[in-house]
């Protein structure tokens, strides 16, 4: 198992585990934070085939520019026919994704191991 836990920016931590590459957001998600992130998003989510699973577990604020960084790398991982999931289980962040609709999009699982496990077949 790889690790890298050093961050790339101050709400974002990315790793490799068990052959997918974890984005971990941290703190609060908001337009300055979401700005930090995008270059990265946009380089993991522009690879061929690329695994990848968003935690959104650190995370202690989400707005609609974490909404707007999640349908973009649904969109860009599907269109290089790779997979995502989110790992999720923060009450008022999953009622954020349930009123918007995107939990459709994005399953979110309770856990990263859970996520980890899942099957390999691309989220539509």
């Amino acid at each position: 198992m790889e690790r890298n836990t050093a961050p790339l920016t101050r709400h974002l931590r990315v790793h490799r585990e068990h052959g997918h590459t974890v984005l971990e957001f941290r703190g609060e998600i908001d337009i300055a934070a979401a700005a930090e992130i995008l270059p990265h998003l946009d380089d993991l989510t522009a690879r061929p085939g690329a695994r990848i699973v968003i935690d959104l577990g650190p995370v202690e604020f989400f707005d609609c520019s974490g909404l707007r960084l999640l349908h973009r790398a649904h969109s860009r991982v599907l269109a290089h026919d790779g997979q995502l999931h989110l790992v999720c289980d923060h009450p008022m962040t999953l009622r954020v994704l349930r009123v918007t609709g995107l939990h459709r999009l994005l399953p979110p699982l309770p856990t990263l191991d859970a996520a980890l496990r899942r099957p390999g077949t691309p989220t539509v």
